[in-house]
């Protein structure tokens, strides 16, 4: 979908001409809420492709600033505590408990076409997903999240 814009040169004065200059817009409309059954206020939960494996129950949490993953996700990809980096910093889980991180990992996620490395923060804590996805995610993908959607 795009957008057009009307502007007006001034440069010719005997006839002036709207020049028409277009822009990419993104939208959602009630075609993309076909299937959902409204109303709702859920959590978006993806599946993607994470180290080669199709990992489904993923939480997109526009809120957040950090991607975890989750222990049944760690050893789902067979990692191992060696793969981890050093992470010092605490987080806060669902049930507002303070979770020491085992450390961090970096890996490769796929979304479509697209093939980014994302550093996931290993939490021991329980979730009901497999890991969260957060807005720096998003924004390296150049996407736009839709809950209503």
């Amino acid at each position: 979908m795009s957008v057009a814009r009307l502007t007006i040169d001034n440069s010719i004065s005997e006839l002036k001409r709207a020049k028409v200059s277009i822009q990419q817009a993104f939208s959602f409309s009630d075609k993309d809420k076909v299937g959902t059954i409204h109303p709702h206020d859920d959590a978006l939960v993806v599946m993607l492709r994470i180290g080669g494996y199709d990992v489904k129950s993923i939480m997109v949490d526009q809120g957040s600033g950090a991607e975890i993953m989750y222990p049944n996700l760690y050893q789902g990809l067979n990692l191992r505590p060696k793969d981890l980096m050093a992470y010092d910093f605490p987080l806060v889980s669902f049930d507002e408990k303070v979770v020491i991180p085992m450390g961090q990992i970096r890996l490769l996620m796929q979304v479509g076409s697209e093939v980014v490395e994302v550093d996931f923060i290993m939490g021991d804590a329980y979730s009901p997903y497999t890991a969260i996805v957060a807005r720096s995610w998003l924004h390296i993908l150049g996407v736009v999240s839709s809950t209503l959607h």
